[in-house]
């Protein structure tokens, strides 16, 4: 049985483009697979908290030495972790906010990349822990991005799960949604082909 981790992010829940997009690619593969395992995440219904001192603390202190509170925050990331661990795809729904990843997506990153659990540092750099995983991002966007130096998001995306050592990651675009009905209507069906097509 394969486990498929989802991470919505839009601010719009549900019906965000990112997340239709993500949860349609995801019924039709498990529609399309004998037996599989779904997590679903949603950062925009259930946001964690963003990365400050105490929980940077929480995770730097030996575990031997931290108090109840520290425990508490690095329980929290643990099980996160583990979700990565456990996942064999991994399907992200992802808008551009500012040419950017969601602030909740990036909270959700200072949670899970954690040095000597996700990657650790080595004398040749470092080294990512996570393995065999697949990456599906489903990324919507009202202007159009991809290929452009504003495009920042799907290269940070590239590097910080590169870091973790997950690398094979395919990219499907919906962009120019805020560009008029037939570019966006386009977008969304060029879309919604791929989705078939990776989900077949």
């Amino acid at each position: 049985m394969k486990t498929i981790l989802q991470i919505n992010s839009s601010l719009f829940g549900e019906q965000g483009q990112s997340s239709k997009m993500a949860n349609d690619f995801v019924d039709r593969l498990q529609a399309n697979s004998e037996a599989s395992a779904l997590i679903r995440r949603d950062l925009h219904a259930k946001p964690l908290p963003h990365l400050d001192g105490q929980r940077f603390a929480a995770f730097t202190t030996p575990a031997a030495e931290r108090d109840a509170g520290q425990r508490a925050v690095v329980a929290e990331s643990d099980a996160l972790i583990n979700e990565l661990r456990d996942a064999d795809i991994i399907v992200l729904g992802m808008p551009l906010y500012n040419l950017g990843v969601p602030s909740t997506f990036k909270a959700y990153i200072d949670h899970v990349a954690r040095a000597g659990e996700t990657f650790r540092y080595t004398a040749n750099g470092p080294e990512g822990l996570l393995q065999d995983k697949k990456v599906y991002v489903f990324a919507a966007r009202g202007g159009k991005y991809e290929g452009t130096a504003m495009d920042t998001q799907t290269a940070y995306l590239r590097h910080i799960l590169g870091l973790m050592g997950i690398k094979d990651i395919e990219f499907v675009y919906a962009e120019g949604l805020n560009m008029g009905g037939d570019v966006a209507e386009k977008a969304l069906a060029d879309a919604q082909e791929l989705i078939r097509q990776k989900a077949a």
